[in-house]
C-alpha cells in the first residue's frame, strides 16, 4: 500500500465523478487559449447534459487549447461528491449552484498545495522538514473537508503563504543536494536563482540548469531544446509553448502535468516518473 502522505492518485482529475465544474465555475476570455468569452458560473456551450465535454477529442482544433492544459488536481470530484454530497448543480437550488461554483476554486488551490506537499515528502533531501511538511499536508487535507460555508470564507492566500515557507525550504535542500556529472557538490552555478525571471523567448538550448530555481519564471516560447533541468525547482514556471525537445527533466520537482501540457516536447524529452508525456507531443513530432 502506498504511503498516504505521498500517494497522489486522488489528486488527479476524475471527470466521471465531477459535475463539469471547470466548464461552469471558471471564466474564459476569448484568446489564443479559448475560442469564446464565458463568464464564471455560466456553462460552456460544449458541456453536455451528462457533464462531459462534447468536443473533448478536438479541443485543440476547435480553439480550446486552454482546456487541454488545465487540471483541477482532483478538486472537481472532491467538491461534487464530498463537499456537496453528490448533489448536481443543475438540479439543486440556485444558491446551491452558486455556492458550489464559489467553493470549487478554493478546493482546487488546496489540492494543488497537497500535490506539492506530497511530492516534497517523497524527496529524501527534504527530510529535515518532513515533520513540518506532514503537519501542513494534514492541515490542508482537513481544510478541504470543511463545509461549503467554511470553505467559501477560507483565507487561501494566508494558508498558501504558510505552506510556501516549507516549500521554499524544501527547494533549498533539494537543489543543494544536486551533483554534477562527476558527483561533486557545490559546483559553480549550482542552484542559479532564476526565480520570477523574464525568460520569454529565451535561447536556452543545451543550457545547464541543474539545481536552478525557476519558481514563477516566464519561459513562454523559450528554446529549452536539450537543456539539463535535473534537480530544478519548477513551481509556477510558465512553460506555455516552451520547446522541451530532448530536454532532461528527470529529478525536476514541483513540476505539474498542466505545465507540461502547455509546452512542446518530443519522445526524447525525459520526464519525472509521476508525469505523463502529453499526447500532442507525439502528434507534433
Amino acid at each position: 500500500m502506498p504511503d498516504q502522505t505521498t500517494d497522489r492518485s486522488a489528486l488527479r482529475g476524475d471527470c466521471a465523478q465531477c459535475f463539469g465544474l471547470c466548464c461552469v465555475a471558471l471564466p474564459f476570455a476569448a484568446s489564443a487559449d479559448f475560442a469564446l468569452d464565458k463568464p464564471a458560473g455560466k456553462p460552456c456551450p460544449n458541456l453536455r447534459g451528462d457533464h462531459r465535454c462534447g468536443i473533448h477529442a478536438d479541443l485543440r482544433d476547435k480553439g480550446f487549447t486552454g482546456c487541454t492544459v488545465y487540471d483541477c488536481f482532483g478538486a472537481g470530484q472532491k467538491v461534487s461528491q464530498i463537499t456537496f454530497g453528490g448533489q448536481d448543480w443543475r438540479t439543486g437550488p440556485k444558491e446551491h449552484a452558486r455556492r458550489m461554483f464559489d467553493v470549487f476554486p478554493v478546493v482546487r488551490q488546496l489540492h494543488e498545495l497537497l500535490w506539492y506537499l506530497a511530492e516534497a515528502l517523497g524527496l529524501d533531501a527534504a527530510r529535515p522538514v518532513h515533520a513540518g511538511l506532514r503537519r501542513a499536508l494534514e492541515e490542508t487535507e482537513r481544510l478541504t473537508r470543511q463545509g461549503p460555508e467554511e470553505l467559501a470564507a477560507l483565507d487561501v492566500a494566508a494558508h498558501r503563504q504558510e505552506v510556501n515557507v516549507l516549500l521554499l525550504r524544501t527547494s533549498e535542500l533539494v537543489r543543494a543536494s544536486v551533483t554534477d556529472a562527476k558527483g561533486s557538490k557545490g559546483r559553480k552555478g549550482k542552484g542559479k536563482d532564476r526565480r520570477g525571471a523574464d525568460l520569454i523567448g529565451a535561447r536556452l538550448r543545451g543550457a545547464d540548469l541543474r539545481g536552478a530555481s525557476l519558481r514563477g519564471a516566464y519561459l513562454i516560447a523559450a528554446d529549452l531544446t536539450g537543456a539539463d533541468l535535473r534537480g530544478a525547482d519548477m513551481i509556477g514556471a510558465d512553460l506555455r509553448d516552451a520547446d522541451l525537445t530532448d530536454a532532461d527533466l528527470t529529478g525536476a520537482f514541483f513540476l505539474t502535468q498542466p505545465q507540461l501540457n502547455a509546452a512542446r516536447g518530443s519522445v526524447g524529452t525525459r520526464l519525472p516518473e509521476s508525469l505523463a508525456r502529453p499526447v500532442h507531443w507525439a502528434a507534433a513530432g
